[in-house]
């Protein structure tokens, strides 16, 4: 388990950056916090450090999103809250970007719970006041 500190949006970059030192290997990140916890943002700082030169926003609409990094490689970021059925994980093809040996960030992944791989991150976001968020990864 590490644990990371997120004091104030200011140091945004800063805990970013020490969490891409921590994992610097691609993999499955699923990000648990309520609405509101800073999941997107702190994603949005991952993939500025991880030098990804599209636009990064939630893929809510879209359901998941591919950026591209300054070197070509991918990352993918999804976000599964508005799916209302587990099923609907296969027509994006899920398992092709699960296992593409690319960065995945997954927000809402309680909604594919059975889906989800083994080999995994689960990274809980908590507000612990109205600055103050800790980021639990296990």
């Amino acid at each position: 388990m590490k644990k990371f500190i997120l004091p104030s949006i200011d140091k945004l970059e800063d805990v970013a950056s020490e969490f891409v030192k921590e994992f610097p290997n691609p993999g499955v990140f699923c990000f648990y916090g309520s609405m509101g916890a800073g999941k997107t943002t702190f994603i949005q700082a991952l993939c500025k450090k991880l030098n990804v030169v599209d636009v990064v926003n939630s893929p809510s609409f879209a359901i998941v999103n591919e950026y591209n990094t300054d070197n070509g490689d991918s990352v993918y970021h999804f976000d599964f809250y508005r799916l209302k059925e587990e099923e609907e994980a296969f027509d994006l093809g899920y398992e092709d970007y699960f296992y593409s040996d690319s960065y995945c960030f997954v927000e809402w992944p309680g909604k594919i719970d059975s889906l989800l791989p083994e080999k995994r991150y689960d990274v809980t976001v908590t507000v612990l006041d109205d600055m103050t968020r800790e980021i639990v990864v296990k």
